[in-house]
């Protein structure tokens, strides 16, 4: 389909159909003119200009030239983002999406492959296709594993009485964060604030006296019973009896 373009007094007019087409977006096709649209223009250009001051070949030469430049910078970059997107695939990222209606939400998640459609580059997140141009950030294994770290610790950690209501009965979880903690490297342990862990080591602290004391108590009375064994004995003397005729 060509397009359609109005002349008045030798000069061209913006119509419906020609802002339409510049101003068409979709999150499948591009908002640019692409090389078929720019030549559709520039015939209508010669069949629409006027015919006493008509527009030189060297103009028209020129024309093409700059946007042939323009659509190789356009092919370059396009490259370059396919190459971007496809290395972030298995990576976990963060978009800034917009919808219809202007509103931004922020989606979340890993790349499980990328897919080029009209010149530009679309990662697939969940089953969902989202546009290389709302990516903000890319998640750093090391960052995301340390911060699953420091949100598992908080989970147990957060679950805990006051250190006064402390019973022996919240043994497991203290010991389990003291483990969790000791594994942690440097860099995992910064994500934990020096509140969160002096407190972690004054829970830790007094759950050892606790079952220490409970340990000292549990040892008295501590009696296996099994010197009540002589009393069979007595069995053995009423045997006598029996060499009797």
């Amino acid at each position: 389909m060509g397009v359609v373009q109005q002349v008045e007094d030798g000069k061209f007019v913006d119509s419906n159909s020609a802002s339409s087409l510049a101003n068409a977006k979709s999150p499948k096709a591009g908002n640019t003119l692409d090389k078929d649209a720019f030549l559709q223009l520039l015939v209508a250009q010669m069949k629409y200009q006027d015919p006493l001051e008509p527009t030189s070949n060297t103009e028209y030469i020129s024309q093409y030239a700059t946007f042939s430049e323009l659509e190789q910078m356009q092919n370059m970059s396009a490259s370059m983002d396919l190459f971007r997107a496809s290395a972030l695939v298995g990576q976990t990222v963060l978009l800034n999406v917009r919808d219809s209606q202007g509103r931004l939400t922020q989606v979340q998640g890993p790349v499980d492959f990328v897919t080029y459609e009209n010149n530009k580059a679309y990662l697939s997140i969940r089953g969902e296709l989202y546009s290389m141009d709302d990516l903000a950030t890319v998640a750093d294994p090391k960052y995301l594993e340390a911060y699953k770290l420091a949100a598992d610790f908080l989970n147990i950690y957060n679950k805990l009485p006051a250190i006064e209501n402390l019973t022996l009965a919240d043994r497991e979880k203290v010991e389990k964060l003291n483990e969790m903690y000791e594994k942690m490297t440097d860099y995992q342990k910064e994500f934990l604030t020096d509140e969160e862990v002096d407190t972690m080591k004054k829970y830790v602290k007094k759950m050892q006296d606790m079952v220490a004391s409970a340990g000292a108590d549990g040892s008295e009375g501590d009696d296996d019973g099994d010197g009540d064994g002589d009393d069979d004995g007595k069995v053995e003397g009423e045997g006598e009896g029996g060499d009797k005729k």
